[in-house]
């Protein structure tokens, strides 16, 4: 019961912080507005449903995608420092968004950057299972992965350092930072069919993440099939991670740490742990984006940015705290 009761208490957390975050800049007034007929009636119509509820639910179905891949690839990696870019899949589908904009296929279609970057995640996975994924130790599973993020990042520099004009490399600057600004429908329409998937995929992955709590050879001995485990999470993570990044550019921490603000809460199940943690993870992105609409500067933070000043001392803390427990 206490996994369900955790779940219930952070999903009407959840509920309050899109109903506050809705509210801002004279958000019920519009509210009460919406069923008047006339010019007043339609304005509302536009800023709530067509505006602002767009955005906020994006920033929460961004926060929890990358909340529930951390928590998996924590559980699959048996590591507090893990988040999706472990494994290369932030940083090569963030590769892909830049790629469309750098050579201006945005203008062919409206789904050329998501659809590069989910492609360029599914690749990632494709990639690493073709070098033994399922096979070889997880310490080299994180060293594949640094070195693909590694990769990713200097060729993201290199076409930066490439733009052929200052607009297109504001446009790359700008979405490398992270935003769920002017986000619309059709977005999280793309979005929403990758993120069930790969949620499915990562929940069935959770009696395994339970077995592998005891060691890969722990996990082998009760019968849990860590190959399957591990291509399952992977290829989860890499969808939850590929939409995400195609809705909003890379939005760091997040991953990592909300799974280690929830397992305590769950007595450290990383199988239970999967829920909680979209849940917190959604409702943290959710805030942090009102922050930073109601922040007096003349140019709006970017997401990303905010996320990284709340996020970054987190995960000096945690990284600290595992240090201290020789982990």
């Amino acid at each position: 019961m206490m996994p369900l009761r955790v779940n219930l208490a952070l999903a009407g957390v959840a509920l309050l912080a899109l109903l506050a975050a809705l509210a801002l800049h004279n958000g019920w007034a519009d509210l009460w507005k919406l069923g008047q007929p006339g010019p007043e009636g339609e304005l509302a119509r536009i800023l709530v449903l067509e505006i602002r509820l767009p955005r906020i639910l994006a920033a929460f179905g961004v926060g929890a995608a990358l909340g529930l891949a951390g928590a998996a690839l924590q559980g699959l990696l048996r590591n507090p420092l893990a988040d999706p870019g472990v494994l290369g899949v932030s940083g090569t589908s963030a590769l892909g968004a830049v790629i469309a904009v750098y050579f201006n296929l945005v203008t062919l279609s409206v789904w050329a950057m998501p659809g590069l970057s989910i492609a360029m995640a599914l690749g990632t996975t494709a990639l690493l299972y073709a070098l033994g994924a399922s096979s070889v130790s997880t310490v080299r599973l994180i060293l594949v992965g640094v070195g693909l993020s590694s990769l990713a990042g200097s060729l993201m520099a290199l076409l930066m350092n490439l733009a052929p004009n200052p607009f297109t490399l504001s446009d790359l600057v700008n979405w490398l930072l992270g935003s769920v600004a002017n986000r619309s429908w059709a977005d999280l329409g793309f979005a929403l069919p990758f993120w069930a998937l790969g949620l499915v995929l990562v929940l069935m992955a959770a009696p395994g993440l339970r077995a592998l709590s005891l060691g890969e050879d722990g996990a082998s001995g009760v019968g849990a099939h860590v190959g399957r485990v591990r291509l399952l999470v992977i290829t989860g993570s890499a969808l939850l991670t590929g939409a995400s990044v195609a809705v909003a550019g890379i939005i760091g921490f997040v991953g990592i740490v909300a799974p280690h603000v929830v397992r305590p809460l769950v007595r450290h199940d990383p199988g239970d742990l999967l829920l909680p943690s979209a849940l917190f993870a959604g409702t943290v992105l959710v805030l942090a984006d009102a922050a930073v609409r109601a922040m007096p500067f003349a140019m709006e933070m970017k997401l990303g940015v905010a996320a990284a000043l709340i996020g970054a001392p987190a995960f000096v803390w945690i990284a600290a705290r595992a240090r201290g427990m020789g982990q």
